[in-house]
């Protein structure tokens, strides 16, 4: 019998893609179905986990640049 699960589709750029990509493969628990370069179907009840995890992720590697001070 078949079964059904429940998914949720996301549109990301491939750079976000990669990310989600490579946080299923440890344990294999998010994405349904990889679609193609910007599209994934992920599980519905881990969307608001992977993105606390994306958030978590982007904080390690995006880094704010402080203003330059004006001198005059």
């Amino acid at each position: 019998m078949p079964r059904a699960i429940r998914g949720v589709l996301i549109e990301c750029e491939p750079a976000i893609k990669s990310i989600i990509v490579h946080l299923d493969s440890q344990l294999n628990d998010i994405i349904i179905e990889d679609l193609d370069e910007t599209h994934l179907v992920v599980k519905e009840n881990m969307v608001g986990t992977l993105k606390q995890k994306l958030e978590d992720r982007l904080k390690e590697t995006y880094r704010v640049e402080e203003p330059l001070e004006d001198s005059e």
